[in-house]
Order: structure tokens, then sequence, then C-alpha cells
């Protein structure tokens, strides 16, 4: 399976992924999905948000017991980040089958669509619009850097827009849903442990900054003259770094457009994007607030107009207590091993449903800690240990 999805949307210089939303290589991950599934003797559907359900007994019964994660992936992401959990939550339903048991809920494998929100700017789209945390309206306004809308990438790819929006009915089938992850992070490199359960996820969010100022001839405008967007910009970049620091926190612009992007042009515009989170509202609060006064501070000094703009944001998310002391208990009934629970601060389709359905997480050791990057790694045994534990949760909430 993982040889199969390896070459699908891989960039042959960087070695890194580009599976957009809505792309050719969204539509072969598709195919990819649908021809794991079929050959599992699964039914497969696709919701009116453009996720995919792969079903092993009746999707109407209700109280179905659900797994699987996303496959698209960040600009030059890495093979782990969302695929894991798709090519596991199979694997896992084949050490099912082999172990012979009999099924008493129905089980359901799921890749949701745009969870990275690489390409309209919007994490977890699938899952919000399924979940209702985005309206029809808010998801037609968005846009790609080519500015194509979300309606018009969806139907260019044979999809219906005007059929997106909430799904409760949908929502009401899943008593439980399980995803597992690579950690994006070293906390089980450092304890030890190939596997952990997830407790909360931070609360997180994405800001964009206009910084207009006005453009110039580089070398013929005095320094003393330039409304220069830039400069302000690099000093909002820097205290982000500071205010993080400060409340023990992370935060990052980690996207930027220009204009009008001439070598010897003076910017008029410069976009910046700014990603923060922090394990308590109140330390992230803390550092939007003390970006955003030091952004208007330089901004005020130097003549430079500035627009901040909240995109999104995602409060803290404590997965549901009782599934998750459900599955410690499993995997120490299982393994005679405690199970590391730890906090993270990605966010993950885990954690928008879980305003609506009990869920989970399961988190498969990362030696290096990195994630969205081509240099992301799992080990094959840490991977099948992921495997196992997923298997084993599955068994126990779905067959007995």
């Amino acid at each position: 399976m993982w040889r199969s999805l390896a070459g699908i949307g891989r960039d042959a210089d960087s070695g890194g992924y580009r599976r957009y939303a809505w792309t050719a290589a969204d539509a072969d991950c598709r195919l990819w999905f649908r021809m794991q599934a079929e050959a599992r003797r699964l039914d497969v559907e696709t919701d009116r948000n453009g996720n995919q359900w792969a079903w092993l007994g009746d999707p109407t019964a209700g109280d179905a017991v659900v797994t699987g994660s996303h496959l698209d992936s960040v600009p030059d992401g890495g093979a782990f980040d969302g695929p894991l959990g798709v090519v596991s939550s199979f694997a896992a339903l084949d050490e099912l089958r082999k172990r012979g048991v009999s099924f008493k809920r129905p089980l359901a494998i799921v890749n949701f669509g745009d969870e990275e929100g690489a390409r309209f700017g919007l994490a977890c789209v699938g899952s919000r619009l399924t979940s209702g945390q985005l309206t029809k309206e808010k998801a037609f306004a968005l846009r790609d850097a080519d500015g194509i809308s979300l309606p018009q990438a969806m139907e260019a790819a044979g999809y219906d827009p005007e059929a997106i929006g909430a799904d409760p009915e949908r929502l009401a089938r899943v008593g439980a849903f399980v995803e597992l992850h690579v950690e994006q992070g070293r906390a089980l490199d450092l304890s030890g442990d190939a596997v952990g359960i997830a407790s909360a996820i931070w609360p997180h969010g994405r800001w964009r900054y206009d910084f207009a100022g006005e453009a110039n001839h580089a070398g013929t405008t005095r320094l003393v003259d330039r409304r220069d967007p830039m400069l302000t910009y690099a000093e909002t970049v820097l205290a982000a770094r500071r205010e993080a620091e400060l409340a023990g926190a992370v935060a990052t612009f980690g996207k930027i457009a220009v204009e009008p992007n001439g070598v010897n042009a003076i910017p008029s515009l410069v976009r910046g994007w700014l990603d923060a989170r922090a394990a308590d509202q109140g330390s992230l609060d803390a550092v939007i607030a003390g970006v955003e006064k030091a952004a208007r501070e330089h901004a005020a000094r130097a003549g430079i107009d500035l627009t901040v703009v909240r995109e999104s944001f995602t409060p803290i998310v404590d997965f549901s207590h009782a599934l998750r002391d459900e599955l410690s208990r499993i995997l120490l009934d299982r393994t005679g091993d405690k199970v590391p629970v730890l906090g993270t601060g990605a966010g993950h389709d885990a954690g928008i449903l879980s305003a609506s359905i009990p869920t989970a997480m399961l988190f498969v050791r990362n030696p290096t800690g990195v994630s969205h990057s081509p240099a992301e790694f799992a080990a094959e045994d840490d991977c099948v240990a992921g495997v196992h534990a997923l298997a084993d949760v599955l068994e126990d909430l779905a067959c007995r």
C-alpha cells in the first residue's frame, strides 16, 4: 500500500508532496483510496463535502466506529502526515480480518478532503463543512493564489459545489472516531515509546497582516523618503518570535506575498500570514495581542497602513475523556504497558469533529520531530506498532 501511494503528487526536485485539494494529484489519491477500499470489499461513497467513506456494514445502522485521516499535503510536505493514518486504517482492517473477529458495529475508513488548507488557506475544510463549522457562504468565498474559488475547483474536479454544507445526519451515524497520525514533535522519541494517545490540541489560528506602503524606485528613492512595508513586516516577524518565547508558545510567519514583487522596486504591499499556537487560550491571546501591538507601533512610525484579519481559529480541543481513557485501558490490557498521553500543537480533523462526536487520536513516534517537510519520517517497526494499536482499539470498540 505504502509503495503504491508514495509516487502520487511527489515533486521530483524537492522530494516533497504537493497533493492540493481538487487537483490532479488529489484525484489520483482519491482513486487510490477507492481501489484500496474496493479490494477489501468495502462500500465507497463520497459525501456532499468531498470526503470519502469506505464502509464495512450498514452505513445507516448508527453507532459506527470510524477511523482514517487525510491524503492531501502542505507544499512540499512529507509522506506520513495524513497518509499514515489512512494506510494504517486499511492495514488495521486487514489485521482484524486475520484475527477472525466478528464486527458488531459498522466500521468505516474515511479520507477527509482539504485537511491541510494548502490551496485555499483554511485547514480542515472537509470536516469543518460536515460539522457545520464552515458555512457554505464562507466556503464559496475561499480562493487560491490564482483566484480560483473553491466551488470552481470542485466543479472542475467533477463535484457539485452547490451540495456542500453541514451534514448532521452523517455525523449522527458515528459513535466514535479514532484518528491515527504521525507525531509532529519528539515527545514519543524522548520518552522511548512507539505509540501515544492525544490528550488535547492546543488552541491555534491564522492571522493575515497587510502592510501597505508606497511603491517606488529602489535605486533612486532616498531611504528617508521611503514608506517601505517590508521593514515593518520584518520587525513584526521578530516580534512574533519574542512574544512566543515569552508565552511559552509558538508563532510563525511562514507565508508572504509582495506587490509589485520586483527586485528593483520598493514594495507597495507586503502581506504575511501568522500561525500561532499555545497550550492555553490565555497564552495564545497574549502572543496575538503582543504581535499586533508591536506591528502597529512600527507601522505608525514608518507611515505604513496596517490591516489585521483573523482568517481561522480553533479553540483548545480536549478529546473525549471517556474515549481517551478507554483507549488507554485497551492498550494497557493488550500490551501490559501504560501508553503515554500527550498534547499537540497541530490541528486535525479529529479536533474539528470533537465538538460533534466522541473523538480520539493515536500518535506514532517521529524520531526527528520533523513534519511538514520531505524529511518527515517514521520507522517501519513503529508504523507496524501503530497498526497493531489501532487494530486493538477497533477490535474492542467495534467487535465487543
